[in-house]
């Protein structure tokens, strides 16, 4: 698949480590093309860098990795959208880090949505550290799992797809609106990682009984 990624932060550049090694042609871009050619350089030869407004022509899937607030606007930046399979991986924490700023009647996920109508927008990859994609998608003998919610199965499937390549689990977590449920949970796992003093290697898992 050919896979856009905007946003060159650790959540980017692990995303675009991980995605690379899957096999798949990455695009990376943001604001600085300076700061995204550098970034890429330090992950694969082959990803390529290209501005904004060019850098999703040709994606199967796009994936936004700026924070929250600045998610619309980076999507928009990309040109018309429209149709397109897109993954927000943000979560809406607020800058002390004392819960989040949107939820219970809404999401990120939702809101982002609302302000980009004519996208395939899938709730992904919250719930994942930084640091699993580069320290190997296997906890404690178990793979990690990525939630996935949409309103459109297609693009469910297309993310699920790209998950398994990447060598994560898939989890079907129902409709966008469930997104309202994934980013507590992502909010929790920060908090056992850095407040609780856990560490990065984690990550939420929904067991079941054969």
């Amino acid at each position: 698949m050919n896979i856009t990624i905007i946003g060159y932060g650790n959540m980017g550049l692990g995303l675009a480590r991980r995605i690379a090694g899957a096999g798949h042609t990455v695009t990376l871009t943001g604001l600085s093309l300076e700061k995204a050619q550098a970034a890429a350089a330090t992950i694969d030869a082959s990803i390529r860098v290209l501005p904004p407004a060019e850098a999703a022509h040709a994606a199967d899937i796009v994936i936004a990795t700026t924070p929250y607030t600045e998610q619309v606007k980076a999507l928009q930046s990309l040109g018309d959208l429209t149709g397109k399979t897109v993954i927000d991986i943000s979560n809406p924490v607020a800058a002390d880090f004392s819960g989040l700023v949107v939820g219970h009647t809404s999401s990120a996920a939702e809101e982002i949505a609302k302000a980009l109508p004519g996208v395939k927008l899938v709730k992904a990859f919250n719930t994942v550290l930084a640091q699993v994609f580069s320290e190997g998608t296997e906890i404690a003998g178990q793979q990690v799992q990525v939630f996935i919610a949409s309103d459109d199965a297609i693009a469910k499937s297309q993310v699920s797809t790209l998950a398994t390549s990447m060598g994560f689990t898939p989890v079907d977590a129902g409709p966008l609106s469930n997104a309202r449920n994934l980013e507590p949970l992502a909010m929790q796992n920060i908090w056992f990682a850095y407040m609780a003093g856990q560490g990065t290697g984690i990550a939420p898992v929904w067991l079941h009984r054969n």
